[in-house]
C-alpha cells in the first residue's frame, strides 16, 4: 500500500495550523483547480471527530464523489480522516503537529491509500497515482501555510 509522508514548517502557533487542516472552507480553496466542493455532512468551518464530509470534485478526468469522517482527534497534536466511501479501495490520512519552537509548527501529513483493481491497481499508483496525490496533498499545504503565515 502506498504512504506519502510530507512534512510542513509553518510560522504560525500550532492551534491557528491545526484548525487551518481541518476547515472545510480552506480545504475548498485549496482544491479549486479540482472544483472540489463539500455537498454533504459538513459543508462548511471546522470539521471535528465523529463528523463527516462528502466531496465532489474532477480528479483524473472524471467527477469523483468521496465520503470522509473524522475517527480521531486530539486537540492540536493529531487528527485522523479515513474514507467511508469512494473510489479508492483505502484512504486514510493522519495530520501530526508539533510546536517546535514559539510560533513554529511542524505539520506532518502521513497519506495511506490503496486502489481497487488489484495488479492493475499497483501499477497505476506506482506509475502515476502516488505523485498525482503527493501534489494534491503539497498544494494544500501550500495554502494552510500562506493563510497561517498571512501571505495572500
Amino acid at each position: 500500500m502506498p504512504v506519502i509522508h510530507l512534512t510542513t514548517i509553518i510560522n504560525a502557533p500550532i492551534d491557528v495550523v491545526f484548525n487551518l487542516s481541518r476547515d472545510i472552507d480552506l480545504h475548498q480553496t485549496s482544491m479549486q483547480h479540482t472544483s472540489e466542493k463539500a455537498i454533504a455532512g459538513v459543508t462548511s468551518g471546522l470539521i471535528n471527530e465523529g463528523e463527516i464530509v462528502t466531496w465532489k470534485a474532477k480528479h483524473l478526468f472524471a467527477v469523483r464523489i468521496m465520503t470522509v469522517k473524522i475517527t480521531s482527534l486530539i486537540p492540536y497534536t493529531f487528527f485522523k480522516d479515513e474514507m467511508v466511501k469512494g473510489d479508492f479501495k483505502l484512504m486514510k490520512h493522519n495530520h501530526h503537529f508539533k510546536s517546535i519552537e514559539a510560533n513554529i509548527t511542524e505539520m506532518k501529513d502521513e497519506f495511506y491509500f490503496e486502489s481497487p483493481f488489484g495488479l492493475f491497481g499497483k501499477i497505476f499508483n506506482t506509475l502515476f497515482l502516488t505523485n498525482y496525490m503527493k501534489n494534491l496533498l503539497q498544494k494544500r499545504n501550500e495554502v494552510i501555510k500562506r493563510i497561517a503565515e498571512g501571505i495572500k
